[in-house]
C-alpha cells in the first residue's frame, strides 16, 4: 500500500491513483462477497428445523427460529479448547 508523504504539498496524481487502487480493491472484495453468497445460497429447511428441533429439546418447549446464518469463524473450537484449558488444574510450587 502506498504512503501519503508527510511534509510539502501532495501530488494529486498520487491521490488520484490511491482512490482508483481502492475502488479496485472494493469492486473485488464485493465481487468475493456475492459469489460466496451465491455459493452458499439460503439455508436449508432440513437445517432450520433441525435447529428449531434441538432449540425446543433443550428449552422443553416450542421456540422460534427468528434468524439463521452461516459463520464463518471457528467460535465452537475455540470455546472446546477454552473448556479443555479450564479443566486442567495446576499447582503452584514454590522453589525458595
Amino acid at each position: 500500500m502506498t504512503t501519503m508523504p508527510t511534509g510539502g504539498q501532495v501530488d494529486v496524481t498520487k491521490l488520484i491513483d490511491l482512490v482508483e487502487e481502492l475502488n479496485r480493491r472494493v469492486v473485488k472484495l464485493e465481487k468475493e462477497l456475492a459469489d460466496t453468497r451465491e455459493r452458499q445460497g439460503p439455508v436449508p429447511i432440513e437445517t432450520i428445523l433441525a435447529i428449531s428441533a434441538a432449540v425446543a429439546a433443550y428449552l422443553g418447549k416450542r421456540a422460534t427460529v427468528r434468524q439463521i446464518h452461516y459463520s464463518h469463524t471457528n467460535s465452537w473450537a475455540r470455546m472446546g479448547r477454552s473448556a479443555v484449558h479450564a479443566s486442567h488444574s495446576f499447582q503452584k510450587t514454590r522453589s525458595y
